[in-house]
C-alpha cells in the first residue's frame, strides 16, 4: 500500500456530503473549504448573500463540488428551512458542521432577556435542531460526523462571557448527549475550540492591538490563531480516521488553554 493510498483511506472524504453552518466566513469558511478539498460535496449555510457566492465560486474554482442556501438559523422556522434546503442540494448530509454564532458579551448585570434569547437561539438552538434533523438518518445509515465550534468561554470565564460563554459550555454538553445516543450506530459528536482567532467574530478584541498582543503571548505556540489553523482538525473529526473519537472537546488553541 502506498502512503497516498493510506492516506486516501484515513482522510478522503470522497462521496460524502457535509452541511456547514457559518461557512462564508471565518472559522466556518476554512472548514468548509477543507472538507470540500478533502472531497466532500459541501453546502455552505450562512445569511450574506455575497458571502456566501464568494465562498462557492472559489471552491467550485479549485474543482470542488459546492452550493450555498441563504438562510437566517435564529428562528426554528428559519431552521427548518435551511435544513430542507440543504438536504435538497446534494442529499441527506454525512456530515454537519455548526459553526453559525452570534458574539454578544454586555456586561453581567447589563444582559438582557433579548441578547439571552438571540444567543441560546443561534449558538445552541440551531445546533441542536439540525442534530435533530440529520441525527438520526446519519445513525440509520451507519457513518455520520458532527462537529460543534466552541470557545474558551465554555471551559473558564474572562473577557465578559456572559451568555454567550454559557450557550458554548451547553454545546459540549449537547455534543456528549448526542454522542450518547447515536456514536453506538458509527455517529460520531464532537467539538473544536478555539484560542482567540482573527476573525469578523472577534472584531471587538480584533481592533485593541494590545489585547490581541496579549492573547497571543498568552498561548504556548506566541501567535493567535488563524482561520485556516481548523482545516486539519475538521477533516479528521470528519473522516474514517476518527471513529473512535466522540463526545470529546478538542481543542485548537496553540497551548492557550494549558499555558
Amino acid at each position: 500500500m502506498t502512503s497516498q493510498t493510506y492516506l486516501s483511506d484515513l482522510f478522503s472524504l470522497d462521496g460524502r456530503v457535509a452541511v456547514v453552518t457559518g461557512g462564508s466566513s471565518g472559522i466556518g469558511r476554512a472548514i468548509a473549504g477543507a472538507l470540500a478539498r478533502a472531497g466532500a460535496s459541501v453546502v455552505v449555510v450562512a445569511r450574506r448573500e455575497g458571502e456566501l457566492v464568494a465562498t462557492v465560486d472559489e471552491l467550485t474554482a479549485d474543482g470542488c463540488r459546492a452550493a450555498w442556501v441563504g438562510a437566517d438559523l435564529r428562528t426554528r422556522d428559519g431552521v427548518r428551512v435551511a435544513a430542507d434546503a440543504a438536504a435538497e442540494v446534494f442529499g441527506e448530509p454525512d456530515i454537519l458542521v455548526n459553526c453559525a454564532g452570534v458574539n454578544l458579551r454586555p456586561p453581567m448585570g447589563e444582559l438582557g432577556e433579548e441578547v439571552w434569547d438571540a444567543t441560546m437561539a443561534l449558538n445552541l438552538e440551531a445546533p441542536y435542531l439540525l442534530g435533530q434533523r440529520f441525527g438520526p438518518g446519519m445513525a440509520a445509515q451507519g457513518f455520520g460526523r458532527i462537529i460543534h465550534i466552541t470557545s474558551q468561554q465554555a471551559h473558564r470565564a474572562f473577557v465578559q462571557s456572559g451568555a454567550y460563554g454559557v450557550s458554548k459550555g451547553a454545546l459540549e454538553a449537547l455534543a456528549r448527549s448526542q454522542a450518547e445516543a447515536w456514536s453506538p450506530h458509527g455517529v460520531t459528536c464532537n467539538t473544536l475550540v478555539p484560542g482567540f482567532v482573527m476573525t469578523p467574530l472577534n472584531a471587538r478584541l480584533s481592533s485593541d492591538p494590545e489585547k490581541v498582543a496579549a492573547l497571543a503571548a498568552r498561548t504556548m505556540v506566541g501567535r493567535n490563531g488563524l482561520a485556516e489553523d481548523f482545516a486539519g482538525a475538521a477533516v479528521f473529526l470528519a473522516s474514517r480516521a476518527s471513529a473512535y473519537v466522540t463526545g470529546q472537546a478538542i481543542f485548537v488553541d496553540g497551548g492557550f488553554s494549558v499555558h
